[in-house]
């Protein structure tokens, strides 16, 4: 077993309810065991920028748990491979810096690091594994499209975020007579979408994996109309894709970081009130799903992560990720947890479900 003295952690990608839970059951778990624990701040920046690494003590965790956010911060641009970086004529470069980072991870005198992101920040945590980093990975991500892992945290809360502003949305739909358009994150994948549809019974549920129709989502719309039902709601994964088309995006593409993805909740509203004759508005949810503090759900799986990923530094188990497999969390190799995206099966109990309810899946 290797001799364990100091260890870091970081947090990478788009924020999510749960990180700080992790961070505490990390610097908690570690200190127990006589370990020193650095927090990096910002994904990998501070190990680009090491006057941006802190120390973190039992003190600097105390009462995070419930916390939103990261005290660490993060970012979805500072991939140290492809690093962004602005050249004299103005225009931005992607450059490989991760020679850096690995140089300094050793000045510092680092041990191991627990990395916790989404597929993303894990595949940059496997390539840094590779160059002999010893890491551990923790999956986050509120699109909950992690393969070998049951869940990833952060997913529970979003969904009870997006559940409880459709709730809401049902009652004014429904006092204007109007069909209520209402998108949510999720990217590729549309978990997000499928279990906040089917919770707050919405009648449309439009997700990456079923390419919809438009003229089905109307004709549901026409239906509820002919009996009475003179409101809809209908909710649009942010990655949804028309037949024949492609998913709607914003902006080019920057260097260093994914597409970012929208548009298409206001192109579907305006086809169905143009198609139906319905007055019909559109609302993106977005960032309030990442936002406040998370369910106990998400706290207690965040908590049981951060401690099993200080149990396999501990056991010498590197270039893994800690993964649900109720009722134990276990270690499943970076490379299956990065290999491929988890969509939604289309022969789910939950796609199943909202069939036999009536929700119309564009299809």
């Amino acid at each position: 077993m290797p001799e364990i003295k100091r260890i870091a952690v970081n947090t990478g990608g788009g924020d999510a309810p749960g990180l700080n839970a992790v961070i505490r059951a990390v610097v908690l778990s570690a200190t127990r065991l006589g370990w020193e624990v650095l927090g990096i701040k910002r994904g990998y920046d501070g190990l680009l920028d090491p006057s941006q690494v802190r120390p973190l003590t039992e003190e600097d965790v105390r009462g995070i748990t419930a916390m939103g956010g990261t005290i660490l911060g993060t970012t979805n641009k500072g991939n140290p491979f492809e690093y962004p970086m602005k050249q004299p004529d103005g225009s931005v470069k992607a450059v490989d810096r991760s020679a850096e980072v690995v140089s300094n991870f050793k000045k510092l005198g680092l041990d191991a690091l627990v990395a916790i992101g989404g597929d993303g920040s894990l595949r940059i945590a496997k390539r840094f594994n590779d160059l002999g980093v010893p890491v551990v990975g923790v999956p986050k991500t509120i699109d909950n499209d992690l393969q070998s892992t049951v869940v990833t945290f952060g997913f529970d809360t979003a969904v009870g975020i997006a559940t409880d502003a459709l709730d809401k949305l049902h009652s004014t739909a429904e006092s204007h007579r109007r069909v209520m358009v209402v998108e949510v994150m999720g990217r590729y994948a549309g978990w997000i979408a499928l279990n906040a549809g089917v919770s707050s019974t919405s009648d449309v549920i439009l997700i990456p994996e079923i390419p919809f129709d438009i003229e089905k989502v109307c004709e549901k719309i026409r239906d509820r109309e002919a009996r009475g039902r003179e409101f809809s709601i209908v909710v649009v994964a942010e990655g949804a894709v028309p037949k024949g088309g492609s998913m709607s995006t914003v902006g080019a593409k920057e260097v260093g970081r994914e597409v970012r993805l929208g548009g298409i909740c206001a192109a579907v509203a305006a086809e169905i009130e143009k198609r139906t004759g319905k007055e019909t508005r559109s609302l993106v949810l977005g960032h309030l799903q990442r936002g406040g503090g998370p369910t106990t759900f998400d706290r207690l799986i965040a908590l049981r992560f951060g401690a099993a990923a200080v149990r396999a530094i501990q056991e010498g188990q590197f270039g893994g990720m800690v993964a649900l497999n109720p009722p134990t969390v276990t270690l499943v190799p970076l490379a299956e947890a990065v290999a491929k995206m988890k969509q939604v099966p289309l022969d789910c109990d939950t796609i199943k479900t909202a069939r036999s309810l009536g929700v119309c899946l564009g299809d």
